[in-house]
């Protein structure tokens, strides 16, 4: 059973940057032709690293073998119907999985306001030192070919890119991630002392987590960070790229009850699904309203879930 740590809290996120200086020299005679790039050594990675990347794949290929993790979106086997959606996106959308206690994280459902990004989400992939090309390469495409899709899902600007994000996804190993906090803080100066020790000591049940900032306390989304242990063989670390950055865009619990969704702890679902996708659709829909709470958009929400699939008789 998989558990993933979805975090939403009010903060303000501030993006550091640099810059390097640019110089030049007048030659007086033909330069030379330059040498060519020389790819930097990958930093070593820790003992304890290479046995959870150990453990993971034995976790996947267990999942696999019951036939979880799918990718079909869901199919005869998993109807739902408009109550189901109806009911499934109050959920997902009006509450939060995890809370803030004193000085402790802990998991407790509780009510929210209606969350979602009013600019465009630009989503920028991270990668610690330890991380091969190959493997940035791969997670770098994954990470486009979800953005493309979260935008034709929402009509929202959604894009990857290269820097200048304000929705970080890190992806790290383990020696890294327990290294993160002075990382996060630059990131998103309020985030608070529990928030990064729970994720500095993440229990390898735990496959990634989410941090989202609202800093007006209006349900309006500026920037979010979303950590990935990069030890996570494929489809499990493709499942939480999905998961987080989905969540990221305004819907942070999961349901038991949510089938078939990725908002699921079950691990039924591997990537979005149809389900998932209409949740997305509805999220960014102009009739509902970020700081709504579930009390002022339960007709509006019955009204698109009726609209998205005929009710069930």
């Amino acid at each position: 059973m998989r558990a993933r740590r979805s975090f939403l809290m009010v903060c303000l996120a501030v993006a550091l940057g640099g810059c390097e200086p640019i110089g030049g020299v007048v030659a007086t005679e033909p330069a030379a032709p330059p040498a060519a790039p020389v790819a930097a050594k990958p930093v070593p990675r820790s003992e304890a690293s290479l046995e959870l990347e150990s453990y993971f794949a034995r976790v996947e290929r267990g999942l696999l073998s019951r036939g979880l993790l799918r990718g079909d979106g869901g199919g005869p086997d998993v109807p739902f119907s408009d109550r189901d959606l109806e009911l499934n996106f109050r959920t997902v959308a009006f509450n939060q999985e995890y809370s803030t206690v004193g000085a402790n994280i802990v998991q407790r459902t509780g009510a929210s306001v209606l969350r979602r990004w009013n600019g465009p989400v630009l989503i920028e992939p991270v990668f610690g030192a330890t991380m091969l090309p190959a493997e940035q390469e791969r997670d770098r495409v994954a990470i486009e070919k979800l953005a493309h899709r979260l935008a034709r899902i929402t009509n929202h600007p959604v894009r990857a890119v290269e820097r200048g994000g304000n929705f970080r996804v890190l992806i790290l190993h383990e020696q890294e991630r327990r290294d993160i906090g002075p990382r996060l803080r630059a990131l998103l100066p309020e985030i608070q002392s529990a928030e990064i020790r729970a994720i500095e000591a993440l229990p390898r049940e735990t496959y990634c987590v989410l941090v989202s900032s609202d800093p007006g306390n209006n349900g309006v989304l500026t920037r979010a960070v979303a950590i990935i242990r990069a030890e996570l063989p494929p489809a499990l670390r493709v499942s939480c790229i999905h998961e987080e950055i989905a969540q990221g865009m305004g819907l942070p619990n999961d349901s038991p009850s949510a089938r078939p969704s990725l908002f699921n702890d079950d691990d039924e679902f591997g990537r979005l699904t149809t389900q998932d996708e209409m949740m997305l659709q509805m999220l960014y829909d102009a009739r509902l309203k970020p700081g709504m709470s579930e009390d002022e958009a339960r007709d509006i929400v019955r009204e698109m879930a009726t609209a998205l699939l005929a009710p069930a008789f």
